[in-house]
This record gives structure tokens, sequence and C-alpha cells, in this order.
């Protein structure tokens, strides 16, 4: 039922009004008194969120609609609107077929482990507690998390007049960003800022390749950067002055170096580059490798000596602040950055990189393909890491093997100190994947 995001689908096939209902049920039985709920901009969110709502009252918890707003602002809202649990109706990234259901705790910190394992068993067993028409919850609305989320970040920040800021909202919920950076005195320009569910400025996901638009409008212009964000903002990509996208690794350094101090640690998922290492290593920091999926970053999060976590796909967790990916903070903290140490291009290349190469292979049977994967590697190599997928070290390099949690796919990422390596390393472990998809 959960992937490495909460749960997600397809509208009427995985993700469905009896679900949502379900959800909202078990929440309550589970001992929410009080929950909050939000969605991101896609059509089905409203009918989803309905039901995540009706199924909460029926067992009698009392629900705080928030409306569109970013997954990081409902995360936050949890505790702002004194609930015990929040509820995001989004499919993040997915196209907008998709929808899906992340639910969070007081502290910002997703549902882990334990207690999605507790959500799937309880509707497993339809386990819930309805109460009699005397005690159902209410519904009422909050409209001002939006602007209270803008508002703590401003305030959270040091004035940053003077800066010019594109930020491609791609037609989600994250306007907050722009709220948060206008507050700090940043000149904002926003692209694809009108909210639509069906997405019509880019895709979903901030790529390379979808922020070509972004790339083209900063690069033209004299704004300092630009950010992007998925469709719910808890991911942000970034583009230089220069218009030149910023490669998630490269993201994930500068972010972890400006934190980091001798000693600390910092979360981030196996397929991440080792430039990170290299780089932490240079300010006596070191990485603590994870799952793939930021609901593992925030858990590795939670450990004292870490201080940041992220992942090379969008998703920045400083703990002290939030243990939820706030696209929002990234972006003022990456405003932060630029005002301190000028422009972000000039950070890009001192920071350098190692050739990387990634790839999805659709397949019918994302499981039994990642079965026989592993079988085939544990015959070739004695070092397997089966973390998530397969990690197979190597003398110049590495790779990674493994199923996504989200979509049909079995992602591939290789990396070596020189690209024909890399390239080297890349076809083989794909053709790996090809051999056990016939």
């Amino acid at each position: 039922m959960f992937g490495t995001s909460g749960i997600r689908g397809e509208v009427g096939k995985e993700v469905t009004a009896e679900l949502a209902i379900d959800v909202g049920r078990v929440l309550a039985s589970d001992g929410a008194e009080r929950v909050v709920v939000g969605r991101d901009t896609r059509i089905t969110g409203q009918f989803l969120a309905d039901a995540v709502s009706a199924g909460a009252r029926e067992c009698g918890a009392d629900v705080v609609r928030l409306g569109t707003s970013a997954t990081p602002s409902v995360a936050r809202g949890v505790e702002w609107y004194d609930a015990d649990a929040g509820v995001v109706v989004t499919a993040s990234h997915n196209p907008p077929k998709d929808n899906g259901i992340k639910l969070w705790n007081p502290s910002g910190q997703a549902f882990d482990t334990r207690q999605r394992a507790t959500v799937a068993r309880r509707i497993r067993n339809e386990d819930y507690d309805l109460q009699s028409w005397r005690s159902i919850g209410t519904e009422t609305s909050a409209s001002d998390v939006k602007e209270r989320h803008a508002k703590t970040l401003a305030d959270r920040t040091e004035p940053l007049d003077g800066l010019s800021v594109v930020v491609d909202i791609g037609n989600g919920a994250g306007g907050v960003t722009a709220d948060a950076l206008r507050r700090l005195g940043c000149a904002v320009r926003t692209l694809d800022g009108q909210a639509d569910g069906h997405f019509p400025g880019r895709e979903i996901e901030p790529t390379d390749e979808a922020t070509v638009d972004l790339g083209t409008l900063v690069g033209a212009g004299d704004a300092d950067f630009g950010v992007a964000h998925d469709g719910d903002a808890d991911r942000l990509m970034a583009v230089t002055d220069d218009g030149e996208y910023v490669p998630g690794d490269v993201l994930l350094a500068l972010f972890a170096r400006e934190r980091a101090d001798a000693g600390d640690r910092v979360a981030v998922p196996l397929n991440t580059s080792m430039l990170v290492d290299d780089v932490l290593d240079g300010v006596g920091a070191s990485v603590v490798r994870t799952q793939v999926g930021d609901v593992f970053v925030a858990e590795a999060a939670t450990a004292d000596d870490v201080v940041f976590g992220g992942e090379p796909s969008g998703a920045w967790i400083w703990p002290e602040e939030t243990l939820c990916p706030d696209g929002a903070l990234a972006a003022c903290r990456l405003a932060a950055f630029v005002s301190r140490h000028g422009s972000l291009s000039s950070s890009v290349a001192d920071i350098g990189t190692y050739p990387t190469l990634r790839d999805s292979v659709r397949v019918d049977d994302r499981e039994s393909v990642m079965e026989r994967v592993t079988r085939r590697l544990r015959e070739r190599y004695d070092d397997v890491d089966d973390t998530d997928g397969v990690r197979i070290e190597l003398d110049d390099g590495w790779f990674l093997i493994r199923a996504s949690g989200t979509q049909p796919l079995v992602r591939v990422t290789a990396e070596a100190e020189d690209e024909s390596r890399a390239e080297e390393i890349f076809q083989q472990a794909r053709t790996v994947v090809s051999n056990e998809t016939r």
C-alpha cells in the first residue's frame, strides 16, 4: 500500500475514495482527535480530501481543512492547528492521472515504518472505531496556512534585499515560495504560477528537461537564480544565474557543506554521488546512507548528530527546522547562500562532479524483476548491499539497481571517476535489468 513517499497510484485503480475514507477512519480510530487535511492542485484532490475528512469524522475526529496547500505547509500545520495527524492528498511529481495520500506527525515527520504498517494492517482488517451520530467529528476550515508558512520562513531568514529570483511553481501548490521570498525583500517573478491540476506548463517533476523554460528565462534576464517545484512543493531544484540546471547531487553537496561542521553527519540515500562524501570530508563531516525515499532520510535525520538530509531528486531536510522536505524553506536557504557567497554558477563550478548516469526501465512486475536481478548479482559479486535494491561497490565506482517505490519502474544508477568507466558500469547494470525483464 505504501511506497517510498506515502500511498500513490492511478485514481480509480490504486487510489479511490473508498481507500481515502479508510485512511481517515484509521487515523481517528488509532487515536487522532484532530486531523488537518490539505491537497495539491490535482483535479481529483477535492473528492479524495472530502473522503479522508468523512472517514475521520465518522470515527470521531475533528477535521481542519486547509484547502490547496503545499505539503510542507500542511506538515507544519499539524502543530500549528493543535492536531494529532496531517493528511496531504497529492501524488507529488507523478503524472496528473495519479493521486495519493501522505501522512504527517506533529513533529513534521512523515509517518514512520511502524505507523505505516499500522495503517495498512487496520485497513486490511477493516479495524475501525465507528461512532454513533452523537459522537461524530466536526469539520472547519483554515485559510491562513500559506501565510503562516511564508511568515515563518521570512522570520527565520536574514533579509535578502536586492536578490532577484524566478520561481517556477509548475501549476502546483508552491506559491508559498514566492510569498516567502518577497517577504525577504527579493524581486520575484513566477513561471507557471496558475494553479491547474492538468499541469499544462511542463512535466510535474522538476528535472533538467522540464526546467528548460526556467533556465532560458533566468539566463536571458538579470535574475540571480531560479527554482522549480513539483506538484506539492516538497521538492525543489535550481538553475544558476546563467540558466544552467544544477544537478541534484551538486545542490545536495552545497546545502550539506553549508550546514555541516566537523563531526556532523548528513543523511543521504544510496543513490547519492560520492561527490557528497568528498565535499563533506573536506569539512570533517560524513554521510549516513539510507534507503531511497525522503521518509527514510527523515528517519535518519532524527539522530542528534545528523544536521541535514537530502535526496538528489530535490528533497531537502533541515531537522532543526522541520523533518518534512520543504521546497519553500530550501528556496530561502538557497537565496541566503547566494547572498553570502555570490553567484550560484561560481559555487557550482567550484564543486565539480563525477560522471553519474541514471535511467529507468519500465517493467510489469518490479518486485519479481528485482528478485531475479538480486539473485543474479549475488552470483557475480561477494559484496552486495541490499538495503534498498542492490548496490555494488567497485574499485573505481558503483552502481545501484532498485525498484521505484511509486511507479512501475526499475531505476539504474552508475557512477565512476571518469566518463568512459561510468558508461561501462552503467551499461553492465542496465543489461542485467534488461535480461531479467525478457
